[in-house]
Parts: structure tokens; C-alpha cells; sequence
């Protein structure tokens, strides 16, 4: 599995908080320490976290605010890491010559990227 380890704290507007939360726990590795059906709140590594908010209407909706999402990895290599992601049923990318980064898209659409470091 996938450790994430270095996101400080950012709010994600998502269409189902709990289908998300499954994304974010089995295949990132993060754990959940407050949640309900429109809050998801949880931590990536010993000092960062993420938030999951039911969408609204009401605020900046659907990943548009931002550009990507940079998570930093415990271990791994390019291959490694993006075989297990491919085994989830999820399409990655790379950045030409950077073998060290990882993109893809939760399922809302967020645009993630996998840091690590060689």
C-alpha cells in the first residue's frame, strides 16, 4: 500500500464523501479520525491532513480551484508505485523526462501527484 506522508491541510469538494474516503484510505494509505456523512477528515502522515466535503453549491466545487495535489510517498519507485495504482483500475501519467512523479485523478476528478524521493 501506498503511504502518503507529507500533505499540510487542504478541503476537497467531493460528490460522495464516503465513496472518496474508501479512495483515500485503501489506496493512499490515509487514516480517518473524524468523519460523517458530509465530513470526511483524515491524516497523511504524523502532521498533515485532508478534508472531504459533500459539494454544495455553495463554495469552489469539482477541482477547478486548483491545479494538482502533491503527495509525498514514504517508498517506492515509478514502476512500483504506478503498478499499484494501474492494479486499482487507475489511469496514470508521468512528466517527460522526471521519473520521480506520478499523475492521476481521484474519483472526482482531482488531479493527484505522487512525490517521492530516490
Amino acid at each position: 500500500m501506498i503511504e502518503a506522508s507529507g500533505i499540510d491541510h487542504i478541503v476537497l469538494h467531493v460528490d460522495n464523501p464516503q465513496k472518496s474516503k474508501k479512495f483515500y484510505t485503501d489506496i493512499l494509505g490515509m487514516t480517518v479520525y473524524r468523519d460523517n456523512d458530509r465530513q470526511v477528515f483524515m491524516h497523511a502522515g504524523p502532521h498533515q491532513g485532508l478534508a472531504l466535503f459533500k459539494k454544495d453549491g455553495s463554495a469552489a466545487q469539482g477541482g477547478g480551484d486548483m491545479n494538482h495535489l502533491a503527495i509525498n510517498v514514504a517508498s517506492g519507485t515509478y514502476e512500483s508505485l504506478k503498478a499499484e495504482l494501474e492494479s486499482h483500475g487507475i489511469k496514470v501519467s508521468g512528466r517527460p523526462g522526471d521519473d520521480r512523479c506520478i499523475y492521476f485523478n481521484d474519483p472526482d476528478g482531482h488531479r493527484l501527484q505522487l512525490i517521492f524521493r530516490k
